[in-house]
């Protein structure tokens, strides 16, 4: 922690500077998060920065993120059904669509699925580890490209190669998310992006509309016919596939980035981690342990509709956006026990690595067995270590993060 305090530092630049103060505090939010989080629930849980509210508190994050009528999911908006060029349930909260469409999609999404699909998973992901002999791009062979193949192969969505597949993803999910300044140049490649996109859905739903069939998700939802009056069309079903790949990579890719990059940088850990991974009953713990120390999605954007007043007696007045930190409330000690120290025995509902509320996520069940089995078999290589630092975009999407690991000599050598 800060010798003067992150708050001390920032209230002397509110006074000086809004704009500096507001960068610092993006800055911190950055690379002190765990310090700033902590003084902030200390001393002032709800800090209500010029283009901002950030709420840090476990009881007060989680209202945030259970009452969409006065927090909805308007903020992603703008962005998202710019590029799909029309509505998704993902940005609306209480709207029949939202109702029917989310339903629907979750019977696609069985939990049924989360064996094959931890089976798969194994299968991409010990075929890249084979042929990296030892050295490899952590975020483009396994990180990025078994969820990349996986949308291929369970989603049915192949998208006309992998690459494009992966630009569509980034373009439109770095204007989503990570495009507060508003960069018109962001948004342009998110609009193009998706535009290819939904194009190449469009052909692709008709396609598999001609020869209906397979068990993937695609498969499912042109194999299933519902009432005209509903209004679920060959349109309704692209937009709802583009969103599961929407969903998935990014969060996926910076999910596993972070938590492998965690564990190699605590040996001991790591020694305990490898040794349960001969088992996922055992490792799958570590995962979502390690990741509530370093979460990739660190704070979920509302807007506030209607004055509200939160469990910590705070009101935020209609109109703010609203940043509920669940990185912070994962650390809060009025909720989660022993919050600073490692422990794998910890509830499901100590997590918010899948959001909560009404926009939890809804590929939670076969999500979870990807990150976690893509992990387990990178820790089951020997002599697993860092080759090099993590590289990234905009300093959020890994890019880049060289591993290297024992490889078995080849025969002959």
């Amino acid at each position: 922690m800060r010798s003067d305090g992150y708050l001390a530092t920032y209230d002397a630049l509110v006074k000086a500077d809004p704009a500096a103060a507001q960068a610092r505090l993006a800055g911190w939010l950055r690379t002190g998060w765990r310090e700033l989080f902590a003084e902030l629930r200390a001393d002032r849980p709800v800090l209500a920065a010029p283009a901002f509210t950030l709420v840090t508190r476990h009881a007060d994050v989680t209202e945030v993120l259970s009452q969409p009528a006065s927090f909805p999911v308007s903020a992603y908006r703008p962005a998202m059904e710019g590029a799909l060029g029309a509505p998704i349930m993902l940005t609306r909260d209480g709207t029949p669509m939202n109702w029917r469409e989310k339903g629907l999609m979750q019977v696609m999404l069985a939990p049924e699925d989360v064996p094959a699909v931890r089976a798969l998973t194994g299968e991409l992901a010990e075929q890249a580890l084979d042929g990296a002999q030892g050295e490899f791009d952590a975020v483009r062979d396994l990180f990025r490209g078994v969820p990349l193949k996986v949308c291929a192969r369970y989603f049915g969505f192949p998208g006309p190669d992998e690459r494009t597949l992966s630009r569509w993803s980034r373009a439109v999910m770095t204007d989503v998310t990570a495009n507060f300044a508003g960069d018109p140049r962001v948004r342009a490649d998110a609009v193009t992006a998706g535009a290819e996109m939904m194009a190449y859905l469009r052909g692709l739903v008709a396609e598999r509309r001609s020869a209906p069939g397979g068990t993937d998700v695609l498969g499912r939802l042109v194999r299933t016919r519902l009432p005209a009056e509903l209004g679920f069309d060959d349109e309704r079903v692209a937009v709802n596939v583009a969103g599961l790949l929407l969903g998935f990579v990014e969060n996926a890719a910076g999910s596993m980035t972070n938590l492998v990059s965690l564990l190699l940088g605590r040996p001991e850990l790591q020694a305990e981690a490898a040794a349960a991974a001969d088992s996922p009953e055992r490792f799958d713990p570590y995962v979502w342990e390690a990741l509530r120390f370093d979460p990739f999605l660190k704070m979920i954007v509302r807007q506030c509709a209607r004055d509200h007043t939160l469990p910590g007696g705070t009101t935020i007045p209609a109109g703010r956006l609203v940043l509920a930190a669940v990185a912070s409330a994962m650390f809060d000690d009025a909720a989660v026990e022993d919050p600073d120290t490692f422990r794998t025995d910890r509830p499901e509902d100590a997590y918010m690595h899948f959001g909560h509320g009404p926009h939890a996520c809804l590929g939670v069940h076969p999500g979870r067995v990807v990150i976690a089995e893509t992990v387990r078999r990178v820790m089951l290589r020997p002599g697993l270590r860092a080759g090099g630092e993590v590289r990234r975009d905009r300093d959020v999407f890994p890019d880049g993060f060289p591993l290297r690991f024992d490889a078995p000599a080849r025969e002959g050598a």
